[in-house]
């Protein structure tokens, strides 16, 4: 009996990924700003949670799927990206409505959040940060994020179509280690 080398490479390690640790932190300012500055029974709050919160779950679960679905994990990916997209239009949303500032890159804080959000710092102080900030803060500080977020997953899914070229679908793997297994070209 022939013996092969296993074709289904564990996958997974998304804990690693910066768009998976941002997410995290998307997810847990969301929480807190959507539970601080709305009335507890605006509906807006489970839906802001729930985008922030499926923006992390998809990425995790993608990642783990890809043993034996690159497919689905491209799909989890770009469902992670949209629930993010939609999270970020909460949130310019909240801004307009209630006449605060989107920082943008002409506006005199944009550089510093902007680095801040971009720093190692983040992930250690923001729990300590977040009761000092106010809501325009919170809120520009979540879609600088939110922006991090959405461009990583969009390389992040470049890089897996690029994978999927290579590497085809389960069928075509499982098809040529069969094929390798009777010992056929």
């Amino acid at each position: 009996m022939n013996i092969i080398a296993p074709f289904l490479l564990p996958k997974g390690g998304y804990k690693k990924l910066r768009a998976y640790q941002i997410a995290t932190l998307i997810y847990d300012i969301t929480f807190y700003f959507a539970h601080t500055y709305f009335p507890k029974n605006d509906r807006t709050i489970d839906q802001m949670v729930q985008a922030a919160r499926s923006g992390k779950q998809n990425i995790a679960e993608g990642s783990e799927i890809a043993t034996t679905s690159v497919e689905t994990e491209i799909k989890l990916t770009n469902v992670a990206k949209a629930s993010l997209e939609e999270l970020l239009i909460d949130y310019e949303d909240y801004l307009r409505v209630r006449n605060k500032s989107q920082w943008t890159t002409n506006h005199p804080r944009f550089e510093k959040m902007r680095e801040y959000a971009r720093s190692e710092k983040i992930f250690t102080d923001y729990k300590r940060q977040l009761p000092k900030m106010n809501n325009e803060e919170l809120a520009n500080l979540c879609i600088t994020l939110i922006n991090q977020a959405t461009y990583l997953l969009k390389r992040l899914i470049e890089k897996q179509q690029i994978v999927f070229l290579k590497q085809g679908g389960i069928r075509e793997q499982m098809y040529q280690a069969r094929k390798e297994f009777r010992g056929q070209p």
